[in-house]
């Protein structure tokens, strides 16, 4: 797709929604939540050239402290903004801001965009990078050549899709990237330019996220110890690593094929690139055997997004065979 640039004048409304984090926090030493959404807008030179801006807190919260209830309620409050046709810009903890936009993109049933940023350094803190990354995202929200792209990321200049993203360095100012795709664009003097996009999923609008869904990783000598460790609390899904392309000790793959027959089990790749082969390989515990199982492919999502898309389907009602068609939208 040719690159896209918005140059023309914001013709779309923005609501800033405040859930917490870093860019809300003060102090270099200790740093705890301090500001609310209008006290960060206040704070943040550049955003006085969009007309209409309105700003709301939700909550004040580190992202590490977020429930899954908590989560579900920044959602539904951007998914019903952007319904009437407004941009919208969730400021959130980035340590789990992944998580939430996922859940996000897959409740998004509009074709405003709502866009997830956040801050590495505090409020008050030697070049503090909140202020620009928030002028970054409400450009992107405000304009129309993000109209149909979904939930998305900015942070660092650089825009990112929600299913695609992922935290992946601690304290750099570019603390986000997409390793399979790359992002699907870059905001330059406060003008995005979009050169990408990712087809949309359908929608689901689960009541609550009351399920228990685990993350089980996999590691060289695997013995399935933490695979039964896990069973043994009836979760309601399970969230699997694999080595390589979709790789087991045949051990652990019979233990996570005889769960699949009863709850879903979703299997990610341990590399941060990449999907589950088909046929390359056929030893056993190999990609052709855990394809032949019930087992459900995460294609390229990280563990952590392919949990809250595990939840939002469980909660929504999805049948075993109806996750597996969801998941299959995201295996290449």
């Amino acid at each position: 797709m040719a690159a896209v640039s918005d140059r023309a004048a914001r013709d779309r409304r923005v609501l800033i929604l405040s859930a917490g984090g870093t860019i809300g926090m003060t102090g270099t030493g200790g740093a705890q939540p301090d500001l609310d959404a209008a006290a960060i807008v206040a704070n943040t030179t550049g955003l006085e050239e969009f007309d209409g801006l309105e700003a709301r807190t939700l909550m004040n919260k580190p992202s590490a402290h977020l429930t899954a209830a908590d989560q579900l309620t920044i959602c539904r409050a951007a998914r019903d903004a952007s319904r009437r046709g407004i941009g919208v810009v969730v400021t959130h903890g980035t340590d789990t801001l992944e998580e939430t936009a996922m859940l996000c993109d897959v409740l998004h049933d509009a074709e405003a965009p709502i866009v997830f940023t956040g801050a590495i350094r505090t409020a008050t803190a030697p070049g503090a990078d909140g202020p620009a990354n928030l002028v970054d995202a409400v450009s992107v929200a405000a304009a129309p050549a993000a109209t149909g792209l979904g939930v998305l990321v900015v942070f660092g200049g650089e825009i990112h899709h929600a299913r695609t993203v992922r935290k992946t360095d601690t304290t750099s100012l570019v603390a986000f990237s997409s390793p399979q795709n790359g992002p699907l664009g870059r905001v330059t003097e406060g003008h995005p330019t979009i050169w990408s996009r990712l087809p949309r999923n359908p929608p689901l609008d689960p009541p609550n996220l009351d399920r228990n869904v685990l993350i089980v990783p996999t590691t060289a000598g695997d013995d399935g110890t933490l695979a039964r460790a896990a069973l043994a609390t009836e979760p309601d899904g399970v969230i699997i690593g694999t080595l390589g392309a979709g790789h087991l000790s045949p051990d652990v793959l019979e233990l996570w094929g005889e769960a699949a027959e009863r709850i879903p089990v979703v299997a990610y790749c341990r590399p941060e690139r990449g999907v589950i082969l088909s046929a390359t390989y056929g030893y056993p515990g190999s990609e052709r055997d855990l394809r032949g199982t019930a087992v459900i492919p995460a294609g390229f999502l990280s563990p952590q997004a392919a949990r809250m898309k595990l939840l939002a389907c469980l909660a929504a009602g999805l049948s075993i065979d109806e996750v597996r068609w969801a998941f299959r939208q995201d295996d290449g």
